[in-house]
């Protein structure tokens, strides 16, 4: 595996020779460094990638989709190897690391089937005059910007559809977890994308980074996933050229559990929700809303189910939460809590950082929680639940929305009719009916309000690296 930046194709080290350390969250230990990009690195990928893109996007859909098929059979070839890389460098448990590839690799299969699919259209205009022809070209040269907690699956729910559609790409991956997003974009070259139209950046100069790559006029489009804070900054940025963009932004999920619920499985899907892929997703459950009548109920079994699991190096036997990304996170994590419980809330189990090597906290869940209090208005990002009582629905549904954000909601229920006409009232672009997950490439991912703009995943996703061209023909 390379360690290297990849331009054009080349394998080489950044333009002043830096590297970047990889560390261990479980252990804090360095696990090695890679070569760290300059703003004139990026440039350089930029330039690889505008040259690449057109011998890319005059190939025959039915020939790209091949290349794309073949990369799905070839990430799933190297699960064990890519769950390894991810587990070494993020810390998720290794079954949630197995699962991450499967759904990554996903992507390229349901996006091979996409690319013969993009639909044009032709009419005649109601005056007659001549007929309205409408296509949809590729973008051109993509900035993709992508996060630490799925190494793997938030690069190939870009590249994908992208590749799909006929764009390059210059990818920035996450400081901390660089390891995989080369060992991916090798293998993407391997199962026969062209050289130099996937090309990895790591850089620990992100803000340099992107301020060189962004005003190079090849570029048309930016897609991001991270933050809502540094996604508006580079709204204002992309702004400047007036560039494409796609966000998927912060995530403040409300988890809703109404007295009907089968608590059974209100429970397990809650752990699914919060937990998976140590509580460190954007979908996660970050407010748990439930009705007074089993509130009692829930929380005593909610309490024993997340005091059980098993807290530790990911690649241990029986580890269902592994370390937070770094000790800076497990602070934050603790600053939260403290505050819900100087507030008011209970503790029902965990409530502290684990005192051990790495970067670890203990599953906790927060009972008798204010809808107001300031964990339930910040996403956690950490292995905790607050639980907040409600007996008011229409009470319960406004505070349920009474945030900037609107990425994913969960709805526990055994009334369907009822679980449907709440799900419509959720300013959620995604909603979980009975169900602790939702994601899938063949679904439109992303949010509403501040959350996000545009979607990845289903038929809407490969459009969203399109433009719509009309010609208006006579003959």
């Amino acid at each position: 595996m390379s360690e290297q930046l990849l331009i054009g194709g080349a394998w080489r080290e950044g333009a002043d020779g830096s590297r970047l350390a990889v560390t261990d969250p479980a252990t804090g230990e360095e696990i090695t460094t890679v070569a760290s990009g300059t703003p004139g690195d990026a440039v350089a990928a930029v330039d690889a990638a505008a040259q690449a893109q057109p011998g890319w996007a005059a190939q025959a859909p039915r020939a790209r989709a091949e290349v794309l098929r073949a990369c799905w059979a070839t990430l799933l070839d190297h699960t064990e190897e890519l769950a390894a890389l991810i587990t070494r460098e993020h810390g998720k448990p290794l079954a949630d690391a197995r699962a991450e590839i499967a759904y990554a690799a996903e992507f390229f299969r349901w996006n091979s089937e996409e690319t013969v699919r993009i639909h044009g259209s032709i009419s005649t205009a109601p005056g007659g005059g001549n007929r309205i022809i409408v296509r949809h070209p590729p973008v051109g040269v993509v900035l993709m910007i992508t996060p630490w907690n799925f190494p793997a699956a938030m690069i190939t729910r870009k590249v994908a559809p992208a590749l799909a559609a006929g764009n390059a790409m210059v990818i920035k991956p996450a400081q901390e977890t660089p390891l995989t997003a080369l060992r991916v974009a090798e293998l993407l070259e391997d199962a026969g994308v062209p050289p130099g139209v996937v090309n990895v950046v790591p850089t620990d100069d992100a803000a340099g980074w992107f301020e060189a790559a962004v005003d190079q006029r090849a570029v048309r489009m930016v897609s991001f996933t991270g933050s809502t804070e540094v996604g508006r900054l580079l709204l204002r940025r992309s702004a400047d050229r007036v560039l494409k963009v796609a966000m998927e932004l912060g995530g403040n999920a409300p988890f809703i559990v109404f007295g009907d619920a089968d608590l059974d499985a209100a429970v397990e899907g809650a752990i699914v929700a919060k937990m998976r892929h140590s509580a460190q997703t954007c979908t996660a459950a970050n407010r748990m809303f439930v009705e007074s009548t089993v509130v009692d109920d829930f929380t005593e079994r909610l309490g024993a189910t997340m005091g059980a699991l098993g807290v530790g190096n990911g690649f241990d036997e029986g580890v269902q939460c592994g370390p937070m990304i770094s000790a800076d996170a497990v602070a934050a994590i603790e600053n939260l809590v403290t505050d819900a419980v100087r507030a008011g809330a209970r503790v029902v189990t965990g409530g502290e950082a684990i005192a051990r090597t790495g970067h670890f906290f203990a599953p906790t869940v927060l009972a008798g929680v204010s809808p107001d209090a300031p964990i339930t208005r910040e996403e956690v990002f950490g292995p905790v639940a607050p639980l907040v009582t409600f007996d008011d629905h229409d009470a319960m549904i406004g505070a349920a929305n009474d945030t900037e954000m609107g990425l994913a909601a969960y709805v526990y229920t055994e009334d369907l009719a009822k679980g449907l006409a709440v799900a419509e009232r959720l300013d959620a672009g995604m909603v979980g009916i009975n169900r602790g997950t939702m994601s899938d490439p063949a679904a439109p991912f992303g949010g509403m309000k501040q959350s996000g703009l545009g979607r990845e995943g289903a038929g809407e996703g490969i459009y969203e690296f399109c433009e719509t061209q009309y010609i208006a023909a006579s003959w």
